[in-house]
């Protein structure tokens, strides 16, 4: 008998090729191959092994080959059929299942609308173009409506809710921030959601309100959406009742910004039961920090002043804390922006310029003039940043109440994040359950990306360049199809290290 290829399993479960050969019954190893690991490597090592076979045949002058699978070409037929990134898909897959997204909701398709939106947002027929890059077979136009559907139908934003606040756990959740967004829509008339309103972009199209509560590292933890013409201040009390309404055992205090500032609306915040840290506009110097200059001296980097105020009239009437900071940072930019507007106002007292409300420039019949009054109340406040809180100080003493009024970047963050790298607007849909559907997708994604961002310190624009440029390769050996893994570069690799260290977020 001749020479044949020899396959066999080994210890460590590799498969071993050899040439062997049989004399008389006796078996002898002409040459080792190699041992295979996957799939891929064995079909190469027999198509090795084979041309060897077949090499030493011809060059002994033998008719026949006689070996244990059937003849084939001495040059095996390699063909590449396509590349796609599945490390970049697996990995972000795993990232939504480290979140408790599939426990908290079993839809692969909603899983994958929110992958390809992480990865490239873009429309849902585009969606499936998305998905059809990556190797996967994309779900249908009616599979993705279904799922959006259902979405709507089964309250996923609430599961999804839960499962963010379960993976930060509780007992870590002492401090959530809340601002919001409008999200415009390129329709001709309004309806009782799509509503003109006050808009900080100055558009005009119809508009809903976003709300987005987060933790005080930006991790998205309820999001809520209002008709276009809510008030901002109207939207925090229902914001917090429905957090609460889920998390009862959670004793939060939140942040927000000016914008948020009412006596009314820190009044329905107390009656509520909420605490908070507010920032607070200034429209004259602090009385303390008022007295502190009189006396000539200078205030220094970081100074904190600490008052207490009344807010509000009559039987609403409250005291509370006031919060008062001075940096020298801040000052600057602040006078740099007041002598901007003085030079503007005397352009307009020289006549210039024509007569445009300034916010210095003080008119009187047919005189113009410059407030130097005015001009020096504000110099005088240049630098000071003040903050309205309920919480005692014993609880939050002011340093502490400064810092987590600063922790809001990260709800703007968020919402940077949802406007950019993951694209909210503007929206087409035109039912309310398919935008609020659309809004889940968003907020599933801002939280995949955020957890992405905290693990690696890298954007997650940055994250899915570098994971997309490591390809697997499908190529086809004589017909049959078979995966060539890539080779994960230091830098990629890397990152995923420092995902492996992931835990539950605290």
């Amino acid at each position: 008998m001749g020479e044949y290829v020899r396959r066999v399993k080994t210890g460590s479960g590799a498969t071993a090729v050899q040439i062997a050969s049989k004399t008389r019954g006796v078996r002898s190893i002409v040459e080792h191959i190699g041992s295979a690991h996957t799939d891929l490597e064995l079909e190469l090592m027999v198509q090795t092994a084979k041309t060897r076979i077949r090499e030493r045949v011809q060059a002994a002058g033998q008719a026949e080959l006689q070996i244990d699978t059937p003849a084939d070409p001495v040059v095996p037929r390699i063909t590449m059929h396509h590349s796609y990134s599945r490390l970049l898909y697996d990995t972000l897959a795993d990232l939504y299942d480290q979140l408790g997204f599939t426990d908290a909701v079993n839809d692969r398709v909603f899983r994958d609308l929110v992958i390809a939106r992480i990865i490239e947002p873009a429309s849902k027929l585009d969606t499936i173009r998305i998905l059809d890059n990556l190797g996967l077979k994309a779900p249908s136009n009616s599979g993705i409506h279904r799922s959006l559907n259902q979405a709507a139908d089964n309250d996923y934003r609430d599961k999804f809710s839960a499962a963010c606040v379960a993976f930060r756990g509780t007992e870590h959740l002492t401090l959530v921030l809340y601002d919001v967004t409008t999200l415009f829509f390129q329709v001709e008339q309004e309806d009782e959601y799509r509503k003109p309103g006050l808009s900080k972009e100055r558009r005009l199209e119809p508009q809903i309100v976003v709300g987005l509560l987060v933790d005080e590292r930006g991790f998205p933890l309820q999001l809520h959406s209002f008709e276009g013409n809510k008030a901002e201040t109207l939207t925090l009390v229902p914001v917090l009742d429905a957090f609460r309404a889920q998390h009862p055992e959670a004793t939060v205090s939140v942040a927000c910004d000016a914008g948020m500032l009412s006596a009314a609306n820190l009044l329905a915040l107390e009656d509520a039961g909420y605490s908070f840290i507010v920032g607070s506009r200034i429209a004259k110097t602090p009385p303390d920090v008022a007295e502190y200059q009189h006396d000539g001296s200078a205030l220094s980097d970081g100074q904190v002043f600490e008052s207490r105020q009344w807010f509000g009239r009559g039987e609403t009437r409250r005291e509370r804390r006031v919060v008062y900071q001075y940096r020298e940072k801040r000052a600057r930019l602040d006078l740099r922006n007041i002598e901007k507007q003085v030079e503007k106002a005397q352009k307009v007292v020289a006549g210039a310029t024509p007569v445009k409300k300034g916010r210095f420039l003080k008119i009187s019949g047919a005189v113009k003039s410059i407030d130097e009054a005015l001009v020096e109340s504000a110099r005088q406040r240049a630098g000071i940043k003040g903050y309205v809180t309920n919480l005692p100080i014993l609880t939050a003493p002011a340093l502490t109440v400064i810092d987590a009024y600063h922790q809001l970047f990260n709800v703007e963050a968020s919402f940077r994040m949802a406007k950019t790298d993951l694209k909210a607007r503007p929206i087409y849909h035109r039912q309310r359950e398919k935008i609020e559907a659309h809004l889940t997708v968003v907020f599933c994604a801002i939280a995949v990306s955020r957890h992405v961002q905290e693990m690696t310190g890298v954007s997650v624009k940055k994250f899915v360049q570098q994971l997309a440029r490591v390809q697997d390769g499908v190529v086809s050996i004589e017909g049959v199809e078979h995966v060539v893994p890539a080779a994960i570069p230091g830098e990629v690799r890397e990152l995923l290290t420092q995902l492996d260290g992931s835990g539950a977020g605290h």
